[in-house]
């Protein structure tokens, strides 16, 4: 069993690999530029609604990010390669909405979320914890798709779904789920709970 998730782990980079290309599709038509020229989120009510879709976004992302950094230190192995690498494209979408909103002439005034105390001890509340923000970061930018004005930015967030829910199928593997109970959902809504770990299974002494 070990081994066939260890393969599965290997592959990983795989389907995060399609989300990266799509992201860099996004990012492209963003630097193309938003809507009409000359006019931005301060005189233009549909950019200004767009900025603040954004900026809630980016407020998440910022979240999921520190839930990484305050988790990495207590992965190892396979899922502190895969830790490390979800960071960084959560770091990527951090830019990215960045570049979007001031790409539409707004402001950023996002900050993170403060995470709730003590924080993870072990390698399964670490990632009990990046699934959680995962999952929130996946629902916002679902919602968000559905409100923002702009093809830019709606396909932004389209890019950065399908990256979190890709995220998730890795972190219900490194959570103990076997493959067929990692794969996403035809419909992944961001509300999924994580996996039992093993310590939570029935029968099993903590």
């Amino acid at each position: 069993m070990g081994s066939k998730r260890s393969k599965c782990l290997s592959r990983w980079r795989r389907g995060p690999g399609r989300a990266a290309v799509f992201l860099v599709a996004a990012l492209a038509i963003l630097a193309s530029g938003c809507g009409r020229s000359g006019h931005g989120a301060a005189t233009d009510s549909e950019k200004a609604a767009d900025v603040e879709v954004l900026n809630a976004a980016l407020a998440q992302e910022l979240t999921t990010v520190d839930a990484y950094r305050r988790g990495l230190r207590f992965l190892h192995g396979p899922m502190l390669a895969v830790g490390r690498e979800f960071q960084g494209q959560d770091q990527a979408h951090v830019d990215a909405l960045t570049k979007a909103i001031r790409g539409l002439g707004g402001e950023t005034e996002a900050e993170a979320a403060e995470l709730e105390p003590p924080g993870p001890r072990n390698q399964a509340e670490a990632l009990v914890l990046a699934y959680e923000e995962e999952n929130a970061a996946l629902a916002q930018a679902q919602g968000d798709a559905a409100h923002l004005q702009f093809t830019a930015p709606r396909t932004l967030a389209t890019a950065l779904a399908a990256s979190h829910a890709q995220h998730l199928a890795i972190l219900r593997q490194g959570l103990g789920a076997d493959p067929a109970a990692s794969v996403p959902s035809a419909f992944e809504s961001g509300e999924d709970p994580p996996p039992a770990t093993p310590a939570d299974r029935p029968g099993t002494s903590k």
